[in-house]
């Protein structure tokens, strides 16, 4: 899990100004708004993601099919990733660039695999001053536990991770003798 300055960090890492910074931003923003695998993000398509709905489709393990809605902020970074970013990656039509649906392209135009998605994490990591051990499936981890601690029932959190068991769900919560006192206290009906 990342801490709340390692996040700011990352999100602090990608140059803005520059096609390759904007879609590694959008990549980080749906990375944490989603709790996506790497390879689900990199299977996301143009048409998985709603802008007016404020949501994207995912693809999980066993080709199930689950969504989860999007935040603001990653609406908003992703958009322009869309609009300033992603054109440019593409390569000229002539070379088959405007046939690629993937949302994430390389700076060749191609549609950038897991792989390759990694690589990018870890560059960012690495720009960031963040610890090596950190890997992408750090984000996933983050997003539940972040969920969970804001008041997220592990039910909901299951159904965004994709998770067909509960128990697989349940790793992700961390309980301190201090939310199991609040939990008692919120919710038993002589607490």
């Amino acid at each position: 899990m990342l801490t709340a300055e390692e996040l700011a960090a990352l999100f602090d890492a990608p140059d803005l100004s520059c096609p390759v910074g904007l879609r590694d931003a959008a990549m980080l923003e749906l990375f944490i708004a989603t709790g996506a695998r790497i390879s689900e993000l990199s299977r996301i398509e143009l048409g998985d993601v709603c802008v007016a709905e404020r949501q994207v489709r995912l693809l999980g393990k066993g080709s199930k099919e689950r969504i989860v809605p999007l935040y603001a902020r990653a609406i908003e970074v992703y958009e322009r990733y869309l609009e300033n970013g992603r054109p440019i990656l593409l390569r000229p039509p002539a070379l088959g660039g405007d046939a690629c649906r993937a949302v994430f392209v390389s700076d060749r135009g191609r549609a950038m695999n897991s792989d390759a998605l990694r690589y990018r994490f870890d560059v960012l990591k690495r720009k960031a001053g963040i610890s090596s051990d950190i890997t992408p499936h750090a984000m996933r981890h983050t997003f539940a536990t972040e969920l969970l601690g804001g008041g997220a029932d592990l039910r909901s959190v299951q159904e965004l991770l994709g998770h067909a068991s509960l128990s697989t769900t349940q790793i992700y919560t961390h309980l301190t003798p201090d939310r199991l006192k609040s939990a008692v206290a919120r919710a038993h009906p002589r607490g």
